[in-house]
């Protein structure tokens, strides 16, 4: 492990990279940014201009396509981990390299990823309609004439349309190349032979520089990490929410509150610290923290804001049980509420990093002052929603601003 983990510090991450080798899975078709803007005329404005607008397309479409994987890994058990980790690599990438646009990872490959579904399901559309008129012959008269001809109707269109997926996919996996099947080429392909070898050695390559397993294990690392500093205060609260006298009960819970309030001032940066530097001890390096923290505390305090300020509403998707087969439509707005908490969490270390000297204390002293009633209006609000989530006291242990990003975990 210390191997990778040294390689994972010495070089970034290639995800921001367009793809594989110019292409979507086989690494046959160009057809990406540098290719395209090598082979435009510098003299036809217009055309470059539309290239252009084809590539702000693509990242936009990727942007989208990565929310929705992350929503959609994120309600499923152990691969919700990866999520989490790649959440925490968007700080961990900023905080290296001081870039907001380093933090947008893997865009152009969830752009590739988002059009095969797309177009795959688009393709498998009207088979599904012709299916379904089959079935409902059959129902109607198994034996009838018109049954057989739907039937081996459906079956001829589901080859064709498997094998036009296919063909998509080993071109690029393109939205264009599942609207126009090139048949030409198609066969040329087939007559060249090797297509297997090909479409084989490009997907394995495709999958490797998505980097899951980094990502997983950066994820679980910092979600045990991370659960280290919040089981204590957590479960105190929740021990002191069983007492049934709400005075005592206050009194009991207010040591467990005031822990949870200093682990909420540093642990956004310390999670955003150990993405960095990829070591679990980073994580609980709270003396380098806090010495960061003198050199920016105008962008600690913005960025502690906004990681407990977006949190906050996505406690009211919590008053009523999910199911788990649509849950991941709410936890969209989790990813997107929670993608520019890490963003500006690995701004503010990335600031703090850049500076040698520390801020005046008059600053320093103001961002401090200014950070309490931050924590303390998100713990007030937190305790309120106590009172209408169906998990009751229990979803205190779901902290989705900082562990998995969805709080479904009882879904």
């Amino acid at each position: 492990m210390s191997v990778v983990n040294s390689a994972w510090k010495t070089k970034d991450l290639v995800l921001t990279q367009p793809g594989l080798s110019g292409s979507g899975l086989i690494p046959e078709e160009s057809g990406m940014a540098a290719t395209e803007s090598a082979a435009i005329p510098g003299s036809n404005i217009a055309v470059r201009v539309a290239a252009g607008l084809l590539r702000l397309w693509e990242w936009c479409f990727g942007a989208i396509s990565m929310i929705v994987i992350l929503a959609f890994l994120a309600t499923i058990p152990i691969l919700n981990l990866m999520s989490l980790g790649y959440l925490l690599e968007v700080g961990g990438r900023i905080a290296r390299t001081g870039k907001f646009t380093q933090g947008f990872i893997g865009i152009r490959k969830a752009a590739r990823i988002g059009s095969i579904a797309v177009g795959a399901w688009l393709m498998f559309l009207p088979l599904r309609l012709l299916s379904d008129a089959w079935q409902s012959a059959w129902l109607i008269d198994p034996t009838s004439r018109q049954t057989r001809i739907l039937w081996f109707v459906t079956m001829v269109a589901t080859v064709l349309v498997g094998l036009h997926v296919a063909w998509a996919c080993f071109r690029g996996g393109r939205l264009r190349h599942f609207i126009w099947p090139a048949p030409i080429r198609f066969f040329k392909t087939i007559f060249h032979g090797g297509m297997y070898a090909h479409a084989r050695e490009g997907t394995l390559t495709f999958i490797k520089e998505l980097h899951l397993w980094h990502y997983f294990s950066l994820g679980a690392r910092g979600f045990f990490g991370t659960l280290a500093w919040l089981l204590v205060p957590v479960l105190w609260m929740i021990g002191a929410r069983q007492i049934t006298l709400p005075g005592v009960a206050f009194l009991v819970s207010l040591p467990g509150m005031v822990i949870f309030a200093f682990v909420l001032l540093y642990l956004p940066f310390l999670q955003a610290h150990f993405a960095a530097e990829n070591r679990l001890k980073a994580l609980f390096e709270l003396g380098t923290v806090r010495r960061m923290f003198r050199q920016a505390p105008l962008a600690w305090w913005s960025a502690l804001l906004i990681t407990l300020l977006f949190a906050l509403p996505l406690y009211l998707l919590k008053v009523e049980m999910i199911d788990r087969e649509i849950a991941w439509l709410p936890s969209l707005f989790f990813v997107v509420f929670i993608f520019p908490a890490r963003l500006l969490a690995g701004w503010a270390l990335a600031r703090a990093k850049k500076r040698e000297k520390p801020a005046h204390f008059l600053l320093r002293w103001m961002s401090r002052l200014a950070a309490i009633p931050v924590v303390v209006s998100y713990i007030f609000f937190m305790y309120l929603f106590l009172y209408i989530s169906w998990r009751g006291a229990d979803s205190l242990l779901e902290q989705h601003a900082f562990l998995v990003p969805v709080p479904f975990l009882g879904a």
